[in-house]
């Protein structure tokens, strides 16, 4: 049932487009001094190691992050998210991916807090190891979907929620849209952000119509496929739905997500979307 390991996936194109999103709305959050919450439901391990055997086995972070690393032109939006990639890797080599909550732990300040969940019983331990001396920090062995309940709202009132669980227990896609508006109810003003994997389009796209008829307010698309939709085992795009964006989220996924895509999908068979599904 958790059989799951984000350590055969970790740096791939699904990582860059998620974690490329998730600065910049970190760094939005950061331009006020006000402290805010970071809520991730899903966290994982933490950090991967890209020489492992996992890693090695589907070599998915050469598709990747593997095309961007050490570019010499990066487009300047890019910075925040490398600079986090640098400090794990002091090298030129690149020898670690840090998942979503060591991106959070390294951008955030001193007055933000984390609050980090995971459930596996491997990759629990060594997330609350990479936290034991953050004192924002709370890592809990518990349902990453529950949290939506119990920890919101933020004392801040200012937040940024990722929902990024695996998939691969089928019962997510009809979870996500139910647990995102217990958040939501809660905390209409944070900024969720919903991670999706198209392995099978017919089944993204229904938790997606799902999201955007539940009256949820300002939900943007964002989508970077590197394959065309296909019946095949395997995912050919993943994207984000973003609950709140920030303001200027949109032009510059529009900057960026061209540049992206012709990095990780240079024989240009797959797609990009940024669209606005539902008005503020």
């Amino acid at each position: 049932m958790l059989s799951y390991r984000h350590s055969f996936h970790a740096g791939n194109h699904a990582d860059v487009l998620k974690h490329t999103v998730l600065t910049l709305c970190i760094n939005y959050l950061k331009e006020k001094d006000k402290p805010f919450l970071y809520l991730d439901t899903h966290s994982g391990a933490g950090r991967y190691l890209l020489q492992s055997e996992h890693a090695e086995k589907t070599a998915e972070y050469q598709t990747g992050i593997g095309r961007i690393w050490q570019q010499e032109t990066l487009p300047e939006l890019l910075t925040p998210y490398l600079s986090v990639l640098k400090y794990y890797n002091r090298t030129e080599t690149l020898k670690y991916y840090p998942g979503s909550p060591l991106i959070a732990k390294q951008l955030l300040r001193d007055q933000d807090k984390l609050n980090l969940t995971e459930i596996h019983s491997t990759d629990y331990p060594l997330l609350r190891q990479e936290f034991l001396k953050d004192k924002r920090a709370k890592v809990l062995r518990e349902d990453g979907f529950q949290q939506l309940k119990s920890k919101l709202p933020p004392q801040s009132r200012r937040g940024i929620i990722l929902i990024d669980p695996s998939y691969e227990i089928k019962e997510d896609y009809q979870k996500i849209p139910k647990a995102l508006l217990e958040g939501y109810k809660r905390f209409s003003t944070g900024i969720y952000l919903i991670w999706y994997p198209v392995v099978n389009r017919t089944q993204s796209q229904r938790m997606i119509n799902q999201i955007v008829e539940s009256g949820i307010k300002n939900i943007l698309q964002i989508e970077l496929a590197v394959q065309p939709d296909n019946n095949q085992k395997g995912m050919t795009a993943s994207g984000m739905i973003v609950i709140n964006p920030p303001w200027k989220l949109q032009q510059e996924m529009k900057e960026l997500l061209p540049w992206l895509s012709q990095q990780i999908d240079p024989n240009n068979i797959g797609h990009y979307i940024i669209k606005q599904l539902v008005n503020e």
